[in-house]
């Protein structure tokens, strides 16, 4: 069999087979290309869910009437221009592929104007790469990109659209996430003639917070920590929900690199990381989160469709991660207020996606690898929760408050400081369970177990931090036979590994001996825990798998020290409960991730009673 050269058109149409996955694949590369267009505005027109057709019209720079006909030849770009240009990419398009491969499997009529043009020009496209026309056209400053009959020649492709709704709303997900990159800008959607979403320009903190609400619900917004967190070289600013508001799914998990809607599973991990102390089992994280750096220290070019990036230094970004996430979530105490909401109340402060400007001073001075880690900038809380935002173990079960109560008992004197305690005083110990208080916004319900249990944890977590982890000896070392590259890992990190208790050394090619265990671990599966630290180690370049198993043992042995359900309290026993809560770290959560206590304020007890309706 010859070898011989392929058709262009063939060519380009097994390119969009990489780029062009369904109508939504086709929206997201023309809004990447509005957004490099500089533009402020941006309506999506869409009918039978994309398959018919799809309209963006966007106000950019536009487009000069000789570049039209090169827009449309593979790999011709106005974004990069050398092997520089590609390791350090500040756009979003770059590759050239995007208007090639979708007039290969439709009908594109591409229109543009620039602020400098007399007249607007327009081509027109089906795949054949025949000579272009170029026509002139009425049309404002800005690019109009229409495609029609998606798939039309490829009917084997267009087999595998699934129905208009579940294709719109493809289109109408991602839509909504890239608006979240893009507060500057306004976007506009309809499908079917009919208005699907309308966003305005989010300039002030109040119009960022609206959107915000509005695409990601108000129950995010009432139970979300305000991040922000840099050093020299990078920067982490967003979202965050406290981990009593989690879904069962990981469908709302927003994370954006230099303004680019990524899914990586480093950065999946690191989040996962940072809430493994506090979440709930088999709930998900909740957050919008924006990650700032230098664009060659992140490769973009690593995945076809552009949803996956590669960092040059993975370890450095997993450890900054986790670091911003963990401290942000331990340092919420009760009552306080995120800085979402002091924005809301007119404060300033820099746009969460906007990068810092270059040359500009670090809030965080330390590397998040060493000792001190970075200095968390703005890291408080809105009041949790409000009725809305209440955790989701406790949201169907409010109508029971009312059989909780006891005759309520003789109480001694509110404590004079007790507008400075958020969680406020104890009245009663409901079923000898519930401690319940009233705070300076209304009721305060504590399950007294699940706060002990917290507290005595943080407790022991820092006993063993300022004690060392005492290491045992195992009698006999291990020997493993593993990999040379899990080998040579072992033995680069045999000096972090000793610190925490576990001693390894490499006694050939592809085997290790595990000499020492830590004590708190002696006695279980050893070896394996060794293997899954090496695997960490392998995949993310670091691993937290011993601290995981330590403060397993640490919280069991919290939860057998804690005071027990049933066990009457005293009321002084109860106020001191509830002001060591106030100074716990992730005192919001028990060890197994249960909410330890919910608020109800004055408005809810209103509603409860129709109050002033």
């Amino acid at each position: 069999m010859r070898i011989h050269l392929l058709p262009p058109q063939l060519v380009n149409q097994i390119a969009a087979g990489e780029v062009v996955e369904r109508p939504a694949s086709v929206v997201k590369e023309l809004l990447e290309n509005c957004f490099d267009a500089g533009a402020g505005s941006v309506e999506v027109d869409i009918e039978a869910g994309g398959s018919r057709l799809i309209r963006i019209r966007d106000d950019g720079c536009g487009m000069d009437r000789e570049d039209l006909p090169v827009a449309l030849l593979r790999h011709a770009t106005s974004k990069i221009a050398s092997l520089d240009d590609l390791e350090r990419v500040a756009t979003l398009g770059f590759r050239g592929e995007a208007l090639p491969s979708i007039s290969s499997v439709s009908r594109l009529t591409l229109t543009s104007r620039t602020a400098q043009g007399d007249t607007a020009w327009q081509i027109q496209a089906d795949g054949s790469e025949a000579d272009y026309r170029v026509m002139p056209a009425s049309h404002p400053r800005g690019t109009t990109v229409e495609i029609r009959d998606l798939f039309y020649n490829t009917p084997a492709r267009r087999k595998f659209l699934r129905a208009d709704k579940t294709e719109f709303g493809h289109i109408e997900t991602l839509l909504q996430r890239m608006a979240l990159s893009r507060f500057e800008t306004a976007f506009r959607l309809r499908h079917n003639q009919r208005e699907v979403l309308d966003l305005k320009p989010a300039r002030s903190p109040g119009d960022r917070e609206r959107r915000l609400a509005l695409l990601c619900g108000e129950d995010f917004l009432g139970s979300a920590l305000a991040v922000e967190y840099e050093t020299p070289a990078l920067r982490l600013s967003g979202w965050v929900a406290l981990p009593a508001y989690s879904r069962a799914q990981p469908d709302q998990q927003f994370f954006y690199v230099n303004r680019r809607l990524v899914r990586d599973k480093l950065v999946t991990h690191a989040v996962k990381q940072a809430y493994q102390d506090v979440m709930h089992h088999g709930r998900h994280p909740v957050y919008v989160l924006y990650l700032e750096l230098d664009p060659g220290q992140v490769d973009v070019n690593a995945h076809p469709a552009k949803l996956e990036v590669r960092f040059r230094d993975s370890r450095l970004v997993h450890d900054f991660l986790f670091q911003a996430l963990h401290r942000s979530l331990a340092a919420h105490r009760p009552g306080e207020r995120s800085s979402a909401a002091a924005e809301s109340d007119g404060a300033g402060g820099q746009e969460p996606w906007q990068p810092a400007a270059a040359g500009a001073p670090a809030r965080g001075s330390q590397d998040p690898a060493g000792a001190g880690g970075a200095t968390a900038g703005r890291q408080a809380a809105y009041p949790l929760p409000r009725q809305a935002a209440l955790p989701w173990q406790v949201r169907d079960s409010l109508e029971t408050l009312g059989r909780l109560y006891e005759p309520a008992r003789p109480q001694p004197a509110p404590d004079p400081d007790a507008a400075d305690q958020p969680l406020g005083q104890a009245i009663a110990h409901l079923h000898n369970i519930y401690i319940l208080a009233e705070s300076p916004r209304g009721l305060v319900l504590v399950d007294a177990h699940a706060a002990h249990e917290r507290v005595t944890y943080e407790k022991l977590k820092r006993q063993l931090a300022a004690g060392g982890i005492a290491s045992q000896p195992l009698l006999l070392p291990i020997g493993l036979l593993v990999s040379a590259a899990e080998a040579e890992l072992a033995e680069q990190a045999a000096p972090a590994l000793q610190r925490l208790g576990l001693e390894v050394s490499r006694s050939g090619p592809d085997t290790l001996l595990l000499r020492a265990v830590p004590a708190l671990l002696a006695g279980g599966d050893s070896e394996g825990l060794l293997r899954d630290v090496l695997a960490d180690l392998s995949e993310y370049g670091t691993s937290q798998r011993l601290e995981q198993e330590l403060h397993r043992v640490l919280a069991t042995a919290a939860c057998h020290g804690s005071v027990r359900a049933r066990r009457r309290l005293s009321v002084t026993e109860m106020n001191a409960l509830l002001r060591e809560m106030e100074t716990t770290d992730n005192a919001g959560q028990c060890n197994h991730g249960r909410p330890t206590w919910v608020e109800l304020s004055a408005k809810d007890l209103d509603r409860f009673f129709l109050r002033g309706q």
